[in-house]
């Protein structure tokens, strides 16, 4: 009853059963996912037999949400930073440390011109994109209900091209040029949400990183100012043509909530450093609610600490109709095996309302 069950939550119906979507078990943890499917995987292993386990997790570990995009930094690619990447994924295969930046100084960036640099695509083109993402996930996924969307959406897709040195040297330095910079790239940025709105979907998932681990990065003035009216202007058409928006940002962005849902969005995910009590005080009964499980217990804790911290979601959400459950810091390889297999055990226990 997967897609049931998180169909039912997407439109706050309330299913007897918590749902729940675990991001990055599935593509990252391979030990987890063999154990699962029975399939000898691992990060080594030709990329269509990764696929072929990945789905069968995804049905076997009984995901009710899948979120997936279709914009992402590949838009972005003709000028952008490189600012490396750690080790995440099993026998570090996911680490470089490439590091540059094409941009020598604040000016320069703060006169990016978004069109001449990046350009844009025609509209039927677009749309033909989310509708291709849509079926391609329908299809892999079919148990699920899953989004298309877009990863890029202003601050991340600022982030993407001028790293955080010289994206904080710009709004330090020029604040009121670096809010003109975001309009502009929000201006660009439009026809991509145009194109959503006019696809099958009817689950956007938009992110955003916002902010970090302890909130804003940014005088809060500036988010009313040049991030919020623009999360506004850009979520409209989608908004108007009834698709749910599902917000998704890293970090505590508990501040901006309000501000956010008076922009549109059907739901948010959210990591656990946002208060899930404020959450679900706020927002349980009229938003989708994901997340907020803490991925350290499993990582460094015990099978007590595991089964407290999903119990903590749970009581938290249970009341609320949209509300998944989720380790949203991710389930990536160095969890150890027993203790992601005995989190979702104790989360198939506890998960019955």
């Amino acid at each position: 009853m997967s897609f049931e069950d998180g169909w039912a939550a997407i439109n706050l119906e309330k299913p007897a059963r918590i749902p729940h979507y675990e991001p990055s078990a599935e593509w990252y943890h391979w030990e987890l996912v063999s154990a699962v499917t029975g399939i000898d995987v691992n990060v080594h292993s030709p990329f269509d037999l990764r696929r072929k386990a990945s789905k069968a997790f995804v049905k076997g570990w009984n995901y009710d949400l899948f979120l997936g995009m279709s914009v992402g930094h590949d838009v972005l690619e003709a000028k952008s930073t490189s600012m490396g990447h750690a080790v995440y994924a099993t026998d570090g295969v996911d680490f470089y440390d490439e590091v540059g930046c094409p941009f020598e100084t604040p000016e320069e960036g703060l006169a990016l011109d978004f069109d001449a640099t990046y350009g844009r695509q025609d509209h039927a083109v677009l749309v033909k994109r989310f509708n291709d993402h849509h079926r391609d996930m329908r299809e892999d996924y079919p148990t699920a209900v899953t989004t298309t969307g877009i990863y890029t959406t202003l601050m991340s897709g600022l982030i993407c091209i001028f790293g955080w040195d010289m994206l904080l040297t710009m709004a330090g330095e020029d604040p009121e040029g670096f809010g003109r910079l975001c309009d502009r790239y929000a201006e660009w940025n439009q026809q991509f949400y145009d194109a959503a709105a006019d696809s099958e979907s009817p689950v956007l998932y938009c992110h955003d990183d916002i902010v970090w681990t302890e909130g804003a990065f940014l005088h809060p003035d500036f988010y009313r100012a040049h991030i919020f009216p623009n999360f506004k202007r850009m979520w409209a058409p989608a908004v108007e043509a009834g698709k749910k928006i599902l917000f998704t940002g890293d970090g505590d962005y508990a501040q901006f909530a309000k501000d956010i849902a008076a922009c549109g969005n059907a739901g948010f995910w959210f990591e656990c450093f946002t208060d899930l009590k404020y959450m679900t005080e706020t927002f349980g009964r009229t938003h989708i609610l994901i997340g907020n499980g803490d991925c350290r217990p499993l990582t460094f804790g015990t099978k007590e600490d595991i089964r407290a911290e999903v119990k903590r979601c749970i009581d938290l959400g249970r009341d609320c109709p949209g509300y998944f459950m989720c380790i949203s810091g991710h389930i990536p390889a160095n969890i150890p095996l027993e203790n992601a297999l005995h989190y979702y055990d104790v989360y198939c226990e506890l998960s019955q309302r």
